[in-house]
């Protein structure tokens, strides 16, 4: 029954969505992570825990294309253990730090840290344009309706709250690093929250210069047009720290 399954489009919904069925994700730009490349990339490791500094390539969740396609599934051929468990997700070109519970009761614990803001994640950020100072996002998010992205979220005042803090490090007439700590865990909150400040993270092919860059890098992959609008290959935004101190493993 489900394989007939076609849902019903709007002229709306096709501009927004596409077309149907959506276009597969090509095998050829997958990141395969083999358990030895994983081994290379823990930060800490004990019998509950698994904290690896995940490459701005790969996936989180697992996908059709493997075992190795993905980062829950890279770690459950490196562990051996049937199940893995995210205690959150780095969207898929965010690098950084990621920790996963090896365990049900870990997990547990660590998922309703998260929930209650136990857990405190830092972040550097590559924006474009001069940030002139320290600052504080406390903007909700929710989706995005007027982009062609269907993933798009943007500020807007029925959303979800969500709480950034923007702080500057080196500036530039053209560039900012910053560091950025968020309260929440809102699903692309930096990169939206940088955009409505108008310091797009560099490289962002949904919150850039243009939401077509997605959509054609979609369609093509990566192409020289798409490097000169955007500069990076992926965003620039990687997660260096997961503050655990407050929660008792």
């Amino acid at each position: 029954m489900m394989e007939n399954f076609r849902p019903k489009f709007t002229a709306a919904d096709k501009a927004r969505y596409g077309p149907w069925p959506p276009p597969p994700f090509r095998e050829d730009r997958v990141k395969l992570t083999s358990p030895e490349e994983l081994k290379s990339w823990i930060l800490h490791e004990d019998d509950d825990l698994l904290v690896v500094n995940k490459s701005g390539e790969v996936v989180c969740h697992p996908s059709k294309f493997g075992p190795t396609s993905s980062l829950v599934g890279a770690a459950r051929e490196y562990t051996g253990l049937e199940t893995v468990h995210l205690i959150f997700r780095l969207d898929r070109e965010t690098s950084g730090v990621v920790v996963m519970a090896k365990n049900k009761e870990t997990a547990s614990r660590m998922q309703k840290a998260v929930q209650n803001r136990k857990v405190g994640k830092t972040y550097l950020a590559f924006l474009t344009n001069r940030l002139e100072d320290t600052v504080t996002v406390d903007q909700p998010l929710g989706a995005d309706e007027e982009s062609p992205v269907w993933v798009k979220d943007k500020v807007r005042p029925d959303g979800k709250n969500a709480i950034s803090h923007f702080r500057l490090l080196v500036a530039t007439d053209a560039f900012t690093l910053a560091r950025v700590e968020i309260e929440t865990g809102r699903k692309h909150q930096i990169r939206a929250h940088a955009q409505w400040l108008n310091h797009s993270v560099v490289g962002d092919k949904i919150y850039g210069p243009d939401d077509q860059c997605y959509l054609d890098f979609i369609e093509s992959g990566w192409t020289p047009k798409l490097a000169k609008k955007l500069l990076l290959r992926r965003q620039g935004l990687h997660c260096t720290q997961i503050d655990l101190s407050l929660i008792h493993i």
